[in-house]
């Protein structure tokens, strides 16, 4: 499985809870709001922002193993390792340690810390106030901060970079305006490769073979065998900003809208960009149905997952292109206008996946190879966003 995940800037919260109907019936072990520090590793740790703190949560028994109180609109993205989550704050990027329960003195301050990306033994976390890019060996986090390399962008912008196994980094070009494309840096920092072929790039996901998807305005900007590549969308307007890649397969699934004018477009059909033929394929979801930005993620066989506003979890073959099985999971749920509301979120870690259900403050478990609910836990406050380590004990 692909070590991938992204987000985006970090904002203040909006309050509001989203008026959701109750999901179906599952198994249901009822948590307190926090329970004793320990040193002793938290089993399969997930970690669930919540406006005001983050709750850990023992991932195997379903429970809340610790609350940590933290204001404001936090994000959450693995560290990459199996004790670590990165936390966006207002301050910038800090570490969270899930054993004991309490953020560490590893820090990456700066202003609207963004994305943060996991590829090989490289942890990547873009500030987009800054323009600052940190990329580090995960691993080194046990022995405190990380010594690791550095990169800063012409002009500040909501940015991502990620860097390949032999030091190749590519990281977006933009200002606070335009985001036109981005560059391929050698493992010195030399310039090899550019192109402004990706108008609004956002987000960033890793197929088989190392290829990297950029999404864009107009579909997608690929960096594959040293070079930019342009893959395009069938019309004028074919946005893919969300991503989700795997080292189990060539194809990225990826989120697709076509509506420039929307002020908040709510997708029904879905981009399938095959990195080996250089093709974008589109899937319509099931009819009246879309997803979000926290619904996308990748199994633990390459297959795609999405969660879609039916309450259902899609399971898609990705070299065939279509939906092949939907699991009920939560209740049916319209996203919200704001993009910081919680709203039902997707988590996928082997062959778990953890979705939140912000109506009935549940957060349940899915076991990937059956599609069935194999545990739930009911929490004191509303779930927004959700991650967790990128291994389990």
């Amino acid at each position: 499985m692909n070590r991938h995940r992204i987000r985006g800037l970090a904002a203040g919260l909006a309050t509001a809870a989203l008026a959701l109907t109750a999901c179906g019936s599952s198994t249901e072990a009822e948590a307190p709001a926090a329970a004793p520090a320990s040193a002793a590793a938290t089993a399969s740790p997930v970690a669930i922002t919540y406006e005001g703190g983050i709750y850990v949560l023992d991932g195997s028994a379903m429970k809340v193993a610790h609350n940590v109180t933290l204001p404001g609109f936090n994000r959450v993205n693995p560290a990459g390792d199996d004790r670590t989550v990165v936390v966006s704050t207002e301050a910038g990027f800090q570490m969270l340690d899930t054993a004991a329960g309490k953020m560490t003195d590893v820090s990456y301050p700066g202003a609207k810390p963004g994305h943060v990306v996991l590829h090989g033994d490289r942890t990547i976390l873009f500030t987009d106030g800054t323009g600052e890019v940190n990329s580090f060996n995960p691993a080194d986090l046990a022995a405190g901060k990380p010594q690791g390399r550095q990169y800063k962008t012409e002009q500040p912008h909501h940015g991502v970079a990620v860097e390949l196994a032999d030091g190749t980094m590519i990281v977006t070009l933009g200002t606070e305006e335009s985001r036109p494309g981005a560059i391929a840096l050698d493992k010195d920092g030399k310039e090899i490769a550019r192109s402004t072929e990706c108008p609004g790039v956002h987000g960033e996901a890793v197929a088989q073979g190392e290829v990297v998807g950029l999404g864009c305005k107009d579909g997608v900007l690929l960096f594959k065998n040293g070079a930019f590549v342009k893959v395009k969308g069938a019309a004028a307007y074919s946005a893919v900003g969300t991503q989700a890649g795997t080292d189990a397969s060539p194809v990225l699934l990826g989120d697709y809208k076509v509506d420039p004018d929307a002020e908040r477009e709510f997708p029904t059909q879905f981009s399938l960009i095959d990195t080996a033929a250089q093709s974008l394929k589109v899937v319509p979801m099931p009819t009246g149905v879309s997803y979000s930005f926290r619904s996308l993620a990748r199994g633990p066989q390459g297959e795609g997952l999405i969660l879609g506003t039916d309450g259902k979890l899609h399971v898609i073959d990705v070299a065939a292109g279509k939906i092949t099985s939907s699991w009920p999971v939560v209740g049916a749920w319209k996203e919200p206008m704001d993009w910081q509301e919680p709203r039902p979120a997707l988590f996928v870690r082997d062959s778990q996946a953890y979705v939140t259900e912000p109506a009935t403050k549940k957060v349940h478990q899915v076991n990937l190879a059956t599609g069935k609910v194999t545990g739930s836990v009911t929490l004191d406050a509303v779930p927004n966003e959700i991650s967790g380590t990128l291994s389990a004990h």
